[in-house]
């Protein structure tokens, strides 16, 4: 079924429709295309353009027809309609008649086609972000594995200074992060709806689109016509994300194809994750990350592709759009699957302690640390660094390592070296004077290891069920408040209170229903208090409350808040988060504000607990 017509006096030429087409791949926006379409019904019969039994009869079929597109996603290739949409139309006319016709009524392919892929991104973006979870979680175990392994750290590719391999895992930890925060917030732009814009200059059909966004989940309606029609920045954007991603996965990769390699041996690759040579017996290749360095360029490639399409596209729709389809997805997909097989590979991946170790401890990789001993010894650092390369040249012609020197001959070139310096040029004794924020001392790496884990549990509780509220959660908040304060477990607050409030609150929710909440109260002299942390009966121990905790801990910690308190009768829920118990009554702040007037002053038997971010 063709949606144009009546101009045309002859049917399109096969040739043309082969090459116009696009069923063949925007099919995977079936479920979208529905989901759109149910919203566009219920917009026309507000505007009676529908009465109650069309409005029935169209819900029906859209609802069968998508469960059948989710039982069998590859459906509409069944068919030669042109695109997705003039497939779902004419499935709905089969289904339950002419009244599918009016479906199109006040709406284009134009705003559709953009209204489902936001929807797509949206879905995809999502997705995505769980497998980047996914993926630090991985490098977080492994760190955690090696955490007191050292391994040579390198520059220009040459043994520079030891660090150890919880160290280099964090690296990659701060840069996935970075991709997810980046792919959340490219993720929150797509949120708008252009469902409602018609083909460039608005609909016919004065539909309330701030109503069809939310039904549809968007965040706001796209505010110009001209704009929510031929804007593909989402896709940009989410293209730019990926690439980037896919650098760092590559980066990674490289690195582990290096320490695999014979010339460094300080990996061993599982054979789960190995491959062969059809020639040489004793081969083992890191294929899986050769792979992923390789598919860098071909997610790099569809950008680039997506950059050139657009630079010169006048307002509004132009045929060009159809190509923002292809290699996005496929883009997405490649994304998706590289971070799959790196969370995958990672567990089957271990190090070689003693190569890597060998190898840290060789290479003269001390002579910085030399220079810090000198300077201790009140030499300035410029002539420290002098001295240290001119022992560095002595200790290669006698082929020894700086340790291996006799005092007698530091002696001769630095006359203040002492005894104590073999225990300076010792290996950890100079990792541990790298002790400044982000240095890879042992003390400094366990706390940053503490640290991102705390931060992938707030990433995963933003991913999944809980965000910041609004003004709109503010009855549901109440309602949770008044029932377990009528419990004894938490103060009783004003719905007006709660609204002034709003911004400190977080709330979780299950298949779009608020079913938790928590706040986040900052005092006057920056400490901060976990309260009205309360989930709907029945729902305890599934994680959602410490969900809420995380999320609120990473407000905290964005804030720049060091030191958050909590005061309850659960102690154990907030231990196994991170919280200590603490000392009540250094909490001059809180029992000033609070305890004051509490009913229960003299007879607290709430345990407090605190933890530093």
């Amino acid at each position: 079924m063709s949606m144009w017509g009546g101009r045309f006096e002859e049917g399109s030429a096969v040739e043309f429709r082969e090459f116009n087409d696009s069923l063949k791949f925007d099919y995977v926006l079936a479920p979208f295309d529905i989901q759109a379409s149910k919203a566009w019904v219920n917009a026309l019969t507000e505007q009676a353009l529908l009465n109650k039994n069309e409005q029935q009869a169209l819900q029906t079929g859209l609802d069968n027809l998508l469960a059948e597109v989710v039982a069998n996603p590859q459906l509409p290739l069944q068919n030669e309609a042109e695109d997705i949409h003039s497939w779902v139309e004419e499935q709905l006319q089969d289904r339950i008649g002419v009244v599918a016709r009016k479906l199109h009524t006040g709406r284009s392919r134009n705003d559709l086609v953009a209204t489902d892929l936001r929807l797509w991104a949206i879905e995809r973006a999502t997705l995505i972000g769980e497998q980047i979870a996914a993926t630090i979680d991985a490098l977080l175990v492994f760190a955690e594995r090696y955490e007191d392994t050292v391994i040579p750290g390198y520059t220009h590719l040459q043994r520079a200074q030891p660090v150890l391999v919880s160290h280099w895992a964090l690296a990659y930890v701060e840069m996935l992060e970075r991709d997810l925060d980046r792919l959340s917030q490219a993720r929150d732009r797509a949120g708008q709806c252009p469902l409602g814009c018609g083909a460039l200059a608005g609909s016919g059909v004065t539909v309330e689109r701030s109503k069809i966004a939310h039904e549809l989940g968007f965040r706001d309606p796209c505010r110009n016509s001209l704009d929510a029609v031929s804007d593909r920045d989402f896709v940009i954007e989410l293209l730019s994300v990926a690439s980037l991603s896919m650098v760092h996965l590559s980066r990674l990769s490289e690195d582990i194809v290096f320490y695999c390699s014979g010339e460094a041996g300080f990996f061993l690759l599982g054979d789960a994750i190995s491959s062969g040579s059809s020639l040489m017996p004793q081969k083992k290749n890191p294929d899986v990350f050769e792979l992923i360095r390789g598919k860098t360029g071909r997610v790099v490639g569809n950008l680039q592709a997506m950059l050139i399409t657009v630079k010169g596209l006048p307002l509004a729709y132009n045929k060009d759009m159809q190509e923002d389809k292809e290699g996005f997805f496929d883009a997405l997909q490649q994304w998706q699957q590289c971070l799959s097989i790196v969370a995958y590979a990672l567990p089957h991946l271990s190090v070689a302690e003693n190569v890597a170790l060998d190898a840290a401890e060789r290479g003269y990789s001390n002579a910085t640390d030399l220079a810090d001993y000198l300077v201790s010894k009140g030499i300035a650092f410029r002539d420290a660094h002098e001295l240290s390369g001119q022992l560095v040249l002595i200790a290669l012609r006698k082929n020894v390592p700086l340790e291996g020197l006799e005092l007698a001959a530091l002696q001769e070139v630095a006359p203040q070296i002492g005894n104590d310096v073999y225990a300076a040029l010792a290996l950890r004794a100079g990792m541990s004077r790298r002790a400044a924020l982000g240095g890879t001392a042992p003390v400094r790496v366990h706390g940053a290891l503490r640290r991102a884990r705390q931060r992938l549990q707030a990433h995963v509780a933003a991913l999944t069920h809980v965000r910041q509220a609004k003004l709109s959660d503010v009855p549901k908040i109440a309602e949770l408040i008044r029932y377990w304060a009528a419990k004894g477990e938490h103060l009783p607050r004003k719905d007006e209170d709660i609204m002034q409030a709003i911004h400190q609150f977080a709330i979780a929710e299950i298949d779009g229903e608020i079913v938790g909440c928590g706040a986040l109260y900052v005092f006057g002299t920056g400490l901060a208090e976990i309260r009205s942390l309360g989930l709907q009966e029945g729902l305890q121990g599934k994680g959602l409350g410490a969900e809420i905790v995380q999320f609120l801990l990473d407000q905290a910690r964005n804030l720049g808040i060091g030191r958050v308190i909590a005061l309850t009768r659960a102690p154990a829920f907030f231990a196994k988060i991170g919280f200590e118990i603490a000392d009540k009554s250094r909490w001059p702040e809180k029992v000033m504000k609070d305890c004051e007037f509490c009913p229960r002053k003299h007879a607290c038997d709430e345990t407090g607990l605190e933890i530093r971010l």
